[in-house]
């Protein structure tokens, strides 16, 4: 076990070295197509403080989220719109109270060109569709998409020119990523963003972080079953997967879970973690933050608790050593809302 621990660190350690590529802005356009694209409101509206604080404009924001209707729905389109506006009525700047000194309107929309003719539409359609995927693509199974693809996502959408072409691609492998069950789309649109001007390496920077940051759950780490049998001293679900007889397992907690304060006597808890970002606390210590490549050895005896944060999902694998006869966990009292809320 111990060479299969120290071959994830260092994995761990080399991704984290290796991601010099996405920018903080693209980063925040990503963020907050990946939170769109799930309907997870709640988490989108600090993204959206944080992509305005790190450079996008409060019009690329409406032109991401206008696009990614039409892979979305125009529900979660229109709800992220609704969360852009409720920020902005929150800015002194644009006429609330609180940040958004900093933000910017960024280059008008303008009502493109190609709107007013339906050939010149469907014409720039096919090709940046050509582009996307590399060779001329045509879906004869079924028509009708095929000219909606052709005229409107393509043509009209992409005729807009607030964001550019790779950053459209950005944005639209990010949606993929948090909407899940999309493996042939969200495959095409990494090939694609390449295509439209990212480098292999920004694409595969781009989803690797979107799931070390916690806004997606796609590591090698199985996800497991939920933990129905540890429930009770969770806040909020989580999932558990034996990985082999040594008693190594991967817990998966959603943003916000975490589990009750414990102990386990006779035996000191190793965790790593794996993916995505949470917290770690000792009684009457500071907590720590777990990342992945974080490695922590509970020591025997100490009251403590770990979870996912409030925004994020999380991973850890774990195990036992220097165990002895007898050994037992010992459950106690809730991490409160208070504790818990006061994390940063």
């Amino acid at each position: 076990m111990k060479k299969v621990i120290i071959f994830v660190i260092a994995i761990m350690t080399m991704a984290t070295m290796n991601s010099q590529t996405l920018t903080e802005r693209q980063k925040g356009l990503a963020a907050c197509a990946c939170l769109m694209a799930q309907g997870d409101l709640e988490r989108l509206e600090p993204a959206v403080r944080t992509a305005l604080d790190s450079g996008v404009t409060i019009n690329e924001l409406k032109e991401a989220f206008s696009q990614l209707y039409a892979y979305t729905g125009f529900p979660r389109s229109l709800n992220a719109l609704g969360v852009l506006s409720k920020v902005l009525e929150s800015s002194p700047s644009f006429g609330g109270s609180g940040e958004g000194g900093r933000w910017q309107e960024g280059k008008p929309w303008t009502r493109p060109k190609e709107w007013d003719d339906a050939k010149a539409a469907y014409e720039l359609g096919v090709k940046n569709q050509t582009q996307v995927s590399g060779r001329p693509f045509n879906y004869d199974f079924s028509p009708q998409d095929d000219y909606y693809l052709k005229a409107h996502l393509f043509g009209d959408i992409f005729a807009g020119d607030l964001l550019s072409h790779a950053d459209r691609e950005i944005v639209t492998v990010a949606a993929l990523s948090g909407l899940g069950k999309v493996a042939p789309q969200l495959a095409a649109h990494k090939r694609g963003a390449v295509n439209m001007g990212n480098s292999q390496e920004t694409v595969d920077e781009l989803c690797a972080w979107l799931c070390q940051e916690g806004y997606t759950l796609s590591t090698v780490w199985p996800k497991g079953e939920p933990n129905t049998a540890f429930a009770q001293y969770f806040i909020g679900n989580s999932y558990l997967a034996v990985l082999d007889k040594t008693g190594l397992c991967n817990v998966t907690f959603e943003p916000g879970c975490r589990n009750n304060w414990h102990v386990h006597h006779g035996a000191v808890q190793v965790l790593i973690c794996v993916a995505g970002r949470g917290w770690y606390q000792e009684w009457g210590k500071e907590p720590v933050e777990l990342k992945p490549g974080v490695t922590i050895a509970v020591p025997e005896g100490v009251k403590h608790w770990h979870g996912a944060a409030a925004d994020s999902w999380m991973q850890h694998l774990t195990y036992h050593t220097n165990v002895q006869p007898g050994n037992s966990n010992e459950w106690l009292e809730p991490v409160t809302d208070e504790v818990y809320g006061n994390l940063k």
